[in-house]
């Protein structure tokens, strides 16, 4: 069998494996025991069968067995294990990883673990730095490609991570070798000792494992449900008291990561040029804009998701970017990855530190600015090497500058703000937020990263999976992360797990409310306007709950309910002229033309100098017939700033008014203001050839004056 025809017979068995349909799933490894000729793996599928069928038989039997679901679980992860084993042994001969990722050993030299395990804290000691780097990256290099470990390497292993001395570097590095070779192959070895560094006394070995266990169990969620021990080792980690607190950092922080290629784009296309210049468009309909609200703002009563969205959008978004913990910095450090440093694969995850031999000029690295930036959360280990390396590199007059620099620019964050950077909370959250950084970008920016599967083009909803729902399902817990879901925008996961809330309690309102914009947001209107209906049995007097009502009435073409959600928001705040300028704007959909222009009038009294109104006043006098009204109306908007659908509309009008030259001219102006595209133009005004009929122009007369316009342009 060729190396695609493997990989196409394993996704097949791990499919059905997935599904529960063990028989297919036998009859597919027995293909590829066939196939690939790996008849050493023969009595194990036997075994398996066999017992899978006495399984069968004493069910079909109706016996009862306490221990059917217990038995049912190790036939299903023998499986798994199993054509794990079959696939590694047809495509690595030498008993290494896939020879499809031969690269990998151009210059690999494979050394005793338990060799390397024994030397590593007497280097570590010694301080010869050289030499213990070297050490730490055989160890990483022989974990991560050892896709099975032996007895024997899993208990030397174990002792480095049981041993207090046993440097804590080493450590972190020995964690994201099993990380990554997990990701390739799963082996419930590398498993457990992931869960083993889980529970270091250092947070930095901790909560670096417990982010591996989250991506394993992620990348193998079918099957590890199966594995009993995973909950036993689970239970015991939540034994201590900031479990929880630190898997919700975890979770959360993922999610930020999803922001990640949104943050570097705002900041390089929007917040940057915006900061230099505010732009602002607007759309527009016959009379500028659909519903005079905003019609995606969430509701300022959810004091959590407050966001000023005027002074502050622009002028100090970067800033909050930062303090919110996303990723500014990605962009910045994207062409920094070029040094030597990175051709090894180990020191993208390496812990960062001045004491390591790629820096000659440690004496000339050091400043106030740079002490602080050491300590700063939002940059991770990996652009701390690529920052270093780049002053290395440059002259040190040039360098001195830079640092001052440096120093004048971090010299705000005094010593109470660097104490709180050192904080057991803020611990927590800079080793989290930097070590998932730090696979951001080996993922993102490793030369040969396509030889991977990339973990973050996963949802990575940790929070879903059942080994880890029962630590993270806590109702304060589900609430900052759904809350984290709809700040970011990601409305159907968001909704989720508001739903989950409501099941929970069903007496709270908001939850309703939230539930209901994410089904707006996401394009359900009907189940919208069902979840704001019953949030409106708690919050009958929300004005921002009557207008998203009113707004998913009239979407969903049911202007007479609209309208009334609308009055009701009107008692609560009177004469506001948003309210008065939807009101008519339903009165017009329901072809009452004159209560439309009662509220449009009332609007344009309120504001005399509201174009919107304007608009609003000039269509509806024109779909009435007071043409002259409309034409007063339409010069009024045409005097300030008009659109491309003033000049169209105001060309209606003075075509029915019999004024075909001054139409023409309109309509000329209609296309330039659309660049020149008549075929824009065309589209908009085909819309109108009803009304036009309407009001009486003749059907005849259209296809002419058109190509009048188009000789005249």
């Amino acid at each position: 069998m060729s190396i695609k025809e493997i990989f196409t017979a394993y996704s097949g068995i791990t499919e059905a494996l997935d599904n529960g349909e063990l028989k297919t799933a036998f009859d597919l490894i027995q293909s590829l025991i066939s196939g690939v000729q790996e008849f050493s793996c023969q009595n194990r599928l036997n075994e398996l069968q066999d017992t899978y069928r006495y399984l069968l038989h004493y069910y079909a039997e109706g016996t009862r067995d306490p221990a059917r679901e217990q038995i049912y679980a190790g036939i299903r992860t023998g499986a798994y294990e199993l054509t794990d084993r079959i696939r590694y042994q047809a495509l690595s001969p030498d008993t290494r990883i896939y020879r499809a990722h031969s690269w990998m050993f151009s210059n690999y030299h494979p050394v005793e673990i338990a060799d390397l395990v024994e030397r590593l804290p007497a280097l570590y000691e010694r301080e010869d730095p050289a030499s213990f780097e070297t050490s730490v990256e055989q160890l990483f290099e022989n974990v991560w490609k050892t896709v099975f470990l032996s007895d024997g390497d899993t208990a030397s292993l174990r002792r480095a991570l049981a041993d207090g001395h046993f440097p804590a570097t080493a450590k972190c590095q020995l964690v994201s070798a099993l990380l990554l070779g997990l990701q390739v192959s799963f082996d419930r070895e590398k498993l457990n000792l992931l869960f083993d560094a889980a529970a270091d006394e250092d947070p930095e070995v901790r909560i670096r494992a417990l982010i591996a266990v989250c991506l394993t169990l992620y990348r193998y969620r079918r099957r590890t449900m199966y594995y009993s021990g995973i909950r036993h080792r689970l239970d015991a980690l939540a034994e201590a008291p900031d479990f929880r607190r630190i898997m919700q950092t975890i979770v959360l922080r993922f999610i930020l990561s999803r922001e990640t290629e949104k943050v570097t784009h705002k900041i390089q296309e929007e917040i940057l040029p915006e900061m230099m210049k505010l732009k602002f468009t607007s759309q527009g309909e016959h009379f500028g804009i659909l519903s005079d609200f905003p019609g995606d703002e969430m509701n300022p009563e959810w004091k959590d998701f407050a966001v000023d969205d005027k002074v502050t959008k622009k002028l100090e978004e970067y800033a909050g970017l930062q303090e919110e913990g996303l990723d500014v910095l990605h962009s910045t450090f994207i062409h920094l990855k070029n040094f030597g440093f990175f051709s090894e694969i180990s020191n993208w995850f390496l812990p960062f530190t001045l004491r390591h031999s790629c820096f000659d000029t440690q004496e000339n690295l050091r400043g106030a600015g740079l002490e602080t930036l050491m300590q700063a959360s939002f940059v991770c280990n990996s652009d701390k090497y690529s920052l270093f390396l780049s002053l290395q590199r440059i002259s040190e007059t040039h360098r001195k500058l830079m640092m001052q620099q440096m120093d004048s620019q971090l010299s705000a964050i005094n010593e109470q703000q660097l104490q709180e950077l050192k904080s057991r909370q803020n611990r927590v959250e800079c080793i989290t937020s930097q070590y998932i950084q730090d696979l951001y970008r080996f993922y993102k920016l490793f030369p040969r990263r396509v030889e991977f599967e990339d973990i973050f083009n996963g949802t990575l909803d940790f929070h879903l999976l059942p080994a880890l729902k029962p630590y993270l399902s806590d109702t304060e817990t589900l609430l900052s992360i759904a809350g984290f879901y709809l700040r970011k925008g990601y409305y159907e996961d968001a909704q989720t797990l508001y739903d989950c809330l409501i099941e929970r309690d069903a007496q709270d309102g908001i939850l309703y409310q939230k539930a209901g914009y994410c089904r707006q947001m996401t394009g359900d209107l009907r189940g919208a306007l069902a979840t704001y209906l019953r949030s409106e049995l708690f919050n009958p007097d929300s004005k921002w709950l009557l207008r998203r009502l009113a707004d998913c009435c009239r979407l969903l073409k049911q202007p007479e309910k609209a309208l009334d959600f609308y009055r009701r928001y009107e008692q609560l705040s009177p004469d506001t002229v948003p309210v008065l300028i939807c009101m008519g704007h339903c009165c017009l959909e329901m072809k009452n033309y004159a209560d439309a222009l009662k509220y449009y009038f009332k609007a344009d009294y309120l504001e005399p100098e509201n174009p919107k109104s304007w608009r609003a006043i000039a269509w509806s006098s024109f779909l009435s017939g007071k043409y002259d009204q409309a034409r007063h109306y339409y010069g009024k908007i045409l005097d300030i700033q008009p659109q491309m659908q003033d000049f169209l509309n105001a060309g209606h009008t003075e075509w029915v008014l019999q004024q075909i030259q001054k139409a023409l001219t309109f309509y000329r102006s209609a296309v330039q203001a659309e660049d020149g595209d008549f075929d824009k133009f065309h589209a908009l005004f085909k819309q109108d050839i009803p009304v036009l009929v309407h009001a009486g122009v003749l059907p005849q007369e259209i296809p002419i004056l058109l190509d009048q316009l188009r000789y005249s342009l």
